[in-house]
């Protein structure tokens, strides 16, 4: 038999719930105040602290996926943000990880394939007010970024004056408007050269091996005893075994030749030869997960990370195949997710996982 007590108390829950509902309004209005204070008050980069820190703000490839948006890697350092290619919704998912677009001192481009550069305009213009800036994002990369760039600019300037018109000197100086090329020639094959040297931060770029693609290249960080190293889009090569050699981080595109040859043969057999050719065709470029994880165990490397995932895996199950074999071979891997997160700690060789995802 059910108690006074107990109907009463489930008759108190029922008159709260509704006058909550019938209040929702005023209630949400007093609230979202102080919670929109917190959320702008949050500094996530200084949070991290010390040391070397990776978040994957695009872990995808060309095609759309619900959980891994268009390449896009952010290295924090000195509580600087350096970006690595800039794809599709990368800028936003910095905003989803809060992490300020306003901190962003570089861009370092692998290739200028459309998937890798087509989120650059956005980004220059939220880096230039989200920071006042008052000098443009420099953009380093290979013979032909001065190109990139260029037709940027040119698309974004009128966007610039707008800006400039309706927010004013203090927040939209136009001498921070846009982007500033800064080119190196692509390293002799096992060779680096050093682009970036600043405040203890290492940036070193590598040719990899992209064909017909060129020029195509990686780049290798370090600040403060610890190490990352990003592949850009590549077929297995020696310059990334050789130059991630017992390094803390290893971020690796791959791409899965078995399920883009079934993607291929099922786009021929639905009447579609141009995506049936292209899906065949990308076969060639990319390196497979498992050759990944091979890269990973003969350097010794800390921890791999896999991003620039190709096909979207958003189908339950989907990882699993994309996967096939790799933990016989290097079981410390990481498949990243939009917002996967890693610190590394400086002078130690801790690896910590600081989120898996948005």
């Amino acid at each position: 038999m059910i108690g006074k007590k107990t109907v009463l108390a489930s008759l108190v829950i029922v008159i709260v719930s509704v006058i909550s509902y019938a209040n929702k309004h005023h209630i949400l209005l007093s609230l979202l105040p102080k919670a929109m204070t917190s959320i702008m008050a949050t500094d996530r980069i200084a949070d991290l602290g010390d040391g070397l820190h990776l978040a994957i703000c695009g872990a995808g490839g060309p095609m759309p996926s619900n959980t891994r948006s268009g390449p896009c890697i952010a290295v924090i350092a000195n509580e600087k943000i350096f970006i690595v290619d800039a794809g599709t919704d990368g800028v936003r998912n910095l905003g989803r990880m809060q992490l300020n677009t306003g901190a962003v001192d570089a861009v370092f481009l692998t290739h200028f394939h459309s998937d890798h550069i087509d989120g650059l305009g956005e980004l220059a213009m939220i880096r230039w007010v989200a920071g006042t800036h008052t000098s443009p994002l420099p953009i380093y990369g290979p013979p032909g970024v001065t190109t990139v760039v260029d037709g940027f600019n040119q698309a974004y300037s009128q966007d610039a004056l707008h800006r400039y018109d309706h927010h004013g000197n203090s927040i939209a100086n136009l001498d921070g408007a846009g982007m500033v090329a800064r080119t190196y020639p692509v390293p002799r094959q096992g060779k680096k050269d050093l682009i970036y040297n600043k405040n203890g931060l290492v940036v070193e770029m590598f040719s990899v091996e992209h064909k017909p693609i060129s020029p195509a290249v990686g780049y290798l960080f370090t600040f403060k005893g610890r190490s990352l190293l990003i592949s850009g889009d590549t077929t297995k090569n020696k310059n990334i075994e050789t130059f991630a050699d017992n390094i803390d981080l290893l971020v690796h595109e791959a791409l899965s030749p078995r399920l883009l040859t079934m993607m291929s043969e099922s786009a021929k057999k639905a009447g579609n030869p141009s995506n049936s050719k292209i899906f065949y065709d990308v076969l060639d470029y990319h390196t497979s997960p498992v050759e990944a994880a091979e890269i990973a165990r003969d350097a010794e490397v800390g921890h791999l990370i896999y991003y620039h995932v190709v096909p979207p895996l958003d189908v339950p199950g989907l990882e699993s195949l994309w996967l096939m074999g790799v933990d016989e071979i290097f079981s410390d891997y990481t498949l990243s997710q939009d917002g996967t997160l890693f610190s590394l700690p400086p002078n130690s060789d801790e690896i910590i996982e600081v989120q898996s995802r948005l």
